[in-house]
């Protein structure tokens, strides 16, 4: 109770980049309940919510970025949408000085290239000995899509490199869950199973770490008031597999059929994985977050996908 009145004598100044969907559009709206000053920072696409100041820039234009911010500076910057070491490097250089902290939302993808059946812990992957290659075409749609993974390890490399910058890189599980889910790739299963067509999977198809959608944006929120750096894992506890997850899709399609099909070449459904590399979440655990189980929230998050009439 001590420390909230304090919060509430000196808010937070919070800065955050993108944010206008999804877990980003929750965690503005625990910052806010928490009477933080927030400040929303995009291309002008959408509007923050009621009580946030909004500022329109190009962050991949540093002149911009620089306008827009003007003298301002922030106990924390959470960048939601730095995909590129390029975009990274733009707002290392704009942001020295101007913030106690910066937390970017990066990815398990940047363990893409683990194979590992013990869960991959954060020094699997160390940005401090990425190679950064800024002359990739990084400009490119199609190569970023690609190239996810790689984006954000080498963005996590120019944030972490040399001294004095005060960073972390959350690295985000797969998100389940809200009626927002903007990605398709439950509804991706819910039609198969509704025609009982097959759902193309590895051969040999390993389970996965997730987080509930509500979760990570509790995380962040969180993580926006500690003092730790360097890369974290975010991830519920416990794996799932692509079987489980489609028996809970399946509950809403009682006259669907799940057809799994095993393929050893060719493209395969979202969450099936030829690779292990399911999270261990262990820091953030010691550091003092609480995680749920994926099992206990896994039936919740498909119904709020597909919608009360199974989609």
């Amino acid at each position: 109770m001590v420390m909230r009145k304090a919060r509430e004598v000196k808010p937070r100044e919070v800065l955050v980049i993108g944010g206008s969907r999804y877990f980003g559009k929750r965690l503005i709206a625990r910052l806010l309940a928490a009477g933080d000053r927030v400040t929303v920072l995009n291309r002008g696409s959408s509007a923050p919510p009621p009580g946030a100041v909004h500022l329109v820039a190009d962050r991949d234009d540093e002149k911009s970025l620089t306008a827009a911010l003007g003298s301002r500076t922030f106990d924390a910057v959470v960048d939601q949408v730095c995909y590129t070491p390029r975009q990274a490097s733009i707002a290392r250089r704009v942001f020295a000085g101007r913030t106690r902290r910066y937390v970017l939302t990066s990815t398990v993808e940047v363990y893409e290239y683990e194979d590992s059946i013990a869960p991959v812990r954060e020094t699997d992957v160390d940005p401090a000995a990425v190679p950064v290659d800024l002359g990739l075409p990084w400009d490119d749609p199609e190569f970023l899509d690609t190239h996810y993974g790689e984006g954000k390890r080498q963005a996590e490399a120019v944030f972490t490199a040399g001294p004095g910058f005060p960073f972390t890189a959350v690295r985000v599980a797969h998100v389940l869950g809200g009626d927002d889910d903007f990605t398709g790739r439950v509804e991706h299963y819910a039609s198969r199973i509704r025609a009982g067509t097959p759902i193309a999977v590895p051969v040999v198809n390993h389970p996965a770490t997730y987080i509930h959608v509500e979760e990570i944006a509790d995380f962040l929120f969180w993580a926006v008031g500690q003092d730790f750096t360097g890369p974290v894992n975010a991830a519920s506890h416990g794996l799932l597999t692509t079987e489980e997850l489609c028996a809970e899709i399946a509950a809403h399609h009682p006259d669907g059929r799940t057809v799994l099909r095993p393929v050893e070449v060719g493209e395969v459904s979202p969450f099936s994985f030829a690779r292990a590399y399911g999270m261990d979440n262990s820091r953030a655990t010691r550091l003092g977050f609480r995680f749920t189980h994926a099992r206990q929230w896994l039936p919740k998050a498909v119904a709020e996908t597909l919608g009360k009439d199974g989609g």
